[in-house]
């Protein structure tokens, strides 16, 4: 992946025409407020907006699967507006669904200093993220993910972004004897995400072929902690897979690495994509410390987080 592109091939500018239609969204939401979820891109003005995200679009399906908006100065706006704003955008890119159980629709990424446990997500600390896809157990996983940058870290947090088409055809010409086992289930932790007295672990495969496209879930992490919840080790061979696609993921010869900005917007194809972050230190004063707003976009299934 690397070398093959370049920045020219994710970043999406900002024009002022359309920064001029988001001043002006948010002027009418001062005079006449409404509650977030009740938020629509139909409610106001918003034509060259939409032709952002219509070329954010474009390069997801038809590019590399990685789309950077730059960008958007979040320092004129209060979080509260901020948020707004980024929900207009991403419901034109498509139809916004719940990250977690409980419904919630728009998610905050930041540290909030708990320890990692069950059901803690480490999207909530400071720790170095493995490349994954978002919620890889779920039967419809979200199909675009977006991060909208408040504030970058003070030192770290570095995004890192690799094709799994690439991954896929890496084993296919290394392991050859190893590909069929990612098309056969594996067992995933469902991070305390589910109803009372539902299953821990969720089982599906990590590759699927949907028509001519290859549709790829991942996270390490989620099959080995499904291991300890349900008592049952990986077969041998899912677990000699695992460790095959971990060095080609990991290889930095295949995967993007850049750093989200203050008002940048990231979004990733989160079934052809998977992404990764380094462990970061943040600032010592509250309104300086990482802060990005995520957005989930699905068009299958319903707004509900199982879909």
């Amino acid at each position: 992946m690397r070398g093959t592109i370049s920045e020219s091939d994710w970043m999406v500018p900002f024009p002022p025409d359309a920064l001029d239609e988001l001043e002006g969204a948010l002027r009418e939401l001062r005079r006449d407020p409404l509650p977030l979820l009740l938020l629509a891109p139909t409610q106001f003005a918003l034509s060259a907006c939409a032709s952002v995200m219509t070329a954010v679009d474009h390069k997801l399906r038809r590019g590399v699967g990685l789309a950077v908006v730059d960008r958007i100065p979040v320092e004129r706006f209060s979080v509260e507006e901020n948020r707004a704003l980024y929900w207009l955008l991403g419901s034109l890119l498509g139809r916004p669904v719940a990250q977690k159980w409980d419904g919630t629709m728009i998610y905050d990424v930041r540290d909030t200093g708990k320890p990692l446990e069950y059901g803690v997500r480490r999207s909530v600390t400071n720790l170095e993220l493995q490349f994954h896809t978002d919620a890889p157990w779920l039967a419809l996983p979200p199909e675009r993910v977006g991060l909208y940058c408040l504030n970058p870290a003070r030192e770290g947090g570095v995004s890192q972004v690799v094709s799994l088409a690439t991954v896929h055809n890496e084993l296919q010409r290394r392991h050859p004897d190893l590909l069929p086992r990612f098309y056969r289930p594996f067992p995933w932790d469902r991070q305390a995400e589910h109803a009372p007295g539902d299953d821990k672990v969720a089982w599906r495969a990590m590759f699927r072929s949907d028509g001519r496209d290859l549709v790829a879930r991942h996270n390490e992490a989620l099959v080995v902690n499904a291991e300890a919840l349900t008592g049952t080790p990986l077969d041998p061979e899912g677990r000699e897979a695992l460790v095959a696609m971990r060095a080609i993921a990991e290889s930095p010869e295949l995967r993007v690495e850049f750093t989200v900005e203050r008002g940048q917007i990231q979004y990733l194809d989160n079934l052809s994509v998977a992404h990764s972050r380094t462990a970061f230190q943040d600032a010592g004063e509250p309104h300086l410390k990482r802060h990005l707003i995520r957005l989930w976009n699905r068009s299958e299934g319903r707004q509900t987080f199982h879909g």
